[in-house]
């Protein structure tokens, strides 16, 4: 298969952590699998090269909680969730019947409400758009 995002989520370790990207951010292909197997379904090809660049980074965990693989689970409105917010009030997932799309489109459930939307976003443009806004609000200053 052929890499599509391997590289430019690699080069989110650089640009947000200030630190070259080491084999130890990733989560390794055997790793991978290994965490999957139990699974009776496959990720997107996205989901998939985002583990093995970041799996084992701290951007894991920045502002957002995203699931470790062996954690994925597809609920009961049919939607694998890879993505938490840290108060748990939203998880983001997308569409069981899209998890052979290899960059699907993301969907936002209200836990509350237990309302799916659509982000209007592929999961690579949601991440690299969320990782922006994590880390700008980071470098704002606060107002007087």
């Amino acid at each position: 298969m052929n890499e599509m995002f391997l590289d430019r989520f690699r080069a989110l370790v650089p640009k947000y952590l200030e630190d070259p990207w080491q084999p130890a951010d990733g989560i390794s292909e055997a790793e991978l699998d290994e965490a999957l197997e139990e699974h009776a379904f496959t990720i997107p090809q996205a989901l998939r090269e985002f583990y093995l660049a970041l799996g084992g980074s701290e951007l894991m965990e920045a502002y957002h909680y995203f699931w470790d693989p062996e954690e994925l689970e597809v609920d009961d409105e049919g939607f694998l969730m890879f993505l938490e917010d840290e108060d748990e009030q939203f998880t983001w997932g997308f569409r069981a019947g899209d998890l052979r799309v290899p960059d699907p489109i993301v969907y936002r459930k209200n836990n509350a409400r237990g309302e799916w939307v659509s982000e209007d976003g592929t999961f690579s443009e949601f991440t690299f758009d969320m990782f922006e806004w994590v880390f700008s609000e980071d470098d704002e200053e606060p107002a007087n």
